[in-house]
């Protein structure tokens, strides 16, 4: 098996880290980190401005809020870029912070020497001109080519390094199962997902662990892949937590039109759970409408376990991420908003940041991967059930068990907002 390259391995201190295994963040944002900065290589699709390049490896350049005050305790060593559009920032920022521009993957991890000089890789495979499936639409980012071509890399140096992936897994259910399983054969400490579940919440909610939840919903907008899987990632981080741990997903079915109101009366999804998380978020420029918008869709998500969840996309209600959860013999939804800076800095991906860091320095996730496989293979199965006459998809292969992590999320709310 394949061995991981630690700080000890570079000569670095083995004090406190940033987050905690259980507890999350531990240091402010502006506050000064005095630990060893760890070497890292980020492999992307794209460098442009506000692209997910900039707003994840930006802060290891430029701190945290990328004006020049305190960051990571990482240091961006190489970057690898697949494409590099007309108004790409990275070469001039590789001359600003004396960074090697890599040709390949390879190079970017070994800096184009005989071994291993890095101590953990960010695979950030979003933006970027890429072609979309044809018949469900979902965009193809070469997020397995990455991973396969790092891999290649581990493989061949017989090290491996913590690796960070960007999103969900893959457009493609086999793809994504293919990353997780590798990297569970080789040790690798996977960590992937999106900024959702570690966001600001207003309230600040955390469900409790072991409750039981007899409904849950969540509240999305934009694009149906793109944005639904934020969606479905805020929901599941939620969900679970609760009595009996994750235990997978038996169906799912994406439902517009007159089917979305067909669903409700069989019980599908719940109209309170719904106006209640839409009550957390602020009300649209002309009020809450009394319809929803005519490209709504309704993600019905059946547990294996018996939960039934559902996410609403681009109702209208709101241009906001939310969630509401019914546990049982309480009166009321617990409910909170999830809470994105949108706007520089984008905040939101500090805190995503804080994860990975934690994962390099330590060699531990800060949360299991299996969240993001599992919400990996519901967008996959619900875009081809939206492609497909709104199908019920049956899905043995989500059998994905796992207990989650108590990985802080961001308290307060983004700065400049009261």
């Amino acid at each position: 098996m394949a061995n991981v390259i630690t700080r000890r391995e570079f000569g670095l201190h083995t004090g406190a880290v940033l987050a905690s295994a259980s507890g999350g963040a531990l240091l402010g944002a502006g506050q000064p980190d005095k630990r060893e900065r760890l070497p890292v290589a980020a492999i992307v699709t794209e460098y442009r401005r506000n692209s997910h390049a900039d707003v994840i490896v930006g802060k290891i350049l430029e701190g945290f809020n990328q004006d020049g005050g305190a960051g990571p305790a990482l240091r961006l060593a190489t970057l690898y870029t697949d494409q590099v559009p007309k108004n790409d920032l990275s070469r001039d920022l590789a001359k600003k912070h004396n960074f090697r521009i890599a040709r390949t993957i390879e190079e970017a991890i070994t800096l184009g020497g005989g071994k291993i000089a890095v101590a953990g890789v960010l695979s950030i495979g979003e933006h970027g001109n890429y072609p979309y499936t044809k018949d469900t639409r979902q965009h193809m980012y070469p997020r397995r080519r990455f991973f396969d071509a790092i891999v290649d890399v581990f493989r061949k140096h017989k090290r491996v390094l913590p690796l960070f992936n960007d999103k969900h897994l893959s457009y493609a259910w086999r793809d994504a199962r293919h990353m997780v399983d590798t990297a569970r054969e080789m040790n690798i400490p996977f960590l992937a997902g999106s900024s959702l579940p570690v966001a600001w919440r207003t309230p600040e909610l955390n469900l409790p662990m072991r409750c039981e939840l007899t409904g849950a919903l969540a509240l999305g907008y934009g694009g149906l892949e793109s944005y639904g899987f934020h969606a479905l990632e805020t929901l599941q981080c939620m969900v679970e937590r609760r009595r009996g741990g994750e235990t997978g997903v038996a169906s799912v079915q994406a439902v517009t039109g007159e089917a979305i109101a067909a669903a409700l009366k069989e019980r599908r999804w719940s109209r309170e759970l719904l106006d209640a998380a839409a009550a957390t978020t602020p009300m649209p420029p002309k009020g809450r409408p009394k319809e929803f918008a005519k490209n709504a869709t309704f993600f019905l998500i059946e547990y294996r376990d018996g939960l039934r969840a559902a996410v609403a996309m681009s109702t209208g209600l709101a241009a906001q991420f939310a969630f509401a959860g019914q546990i049982k013999g309480e009166a009321r939804p617990s409910t909170t908003w999830f809470r994105l800076q949108n706007g520089v800095p984008y905040g939101h991906f500090a805190h995503l940041l804080r994860a990975i860091e934690h994962t390099i320095h330590t060699g531990k996730p800060a949360y299991p991967v299996e969240r993001t496989l599992l919400t990996t293979g519901m967008l996959d199965a619900l875009m081809h059930s939206a492609a497909d006459n709104n199908r019920v998809i049956k899905t043995p292969e989500l059998n994905i068990r796992y207990e989650p992590a108590n990985w802080a999320f961001a308290r307060g709310v983004p700065p400049g907002e009261k």
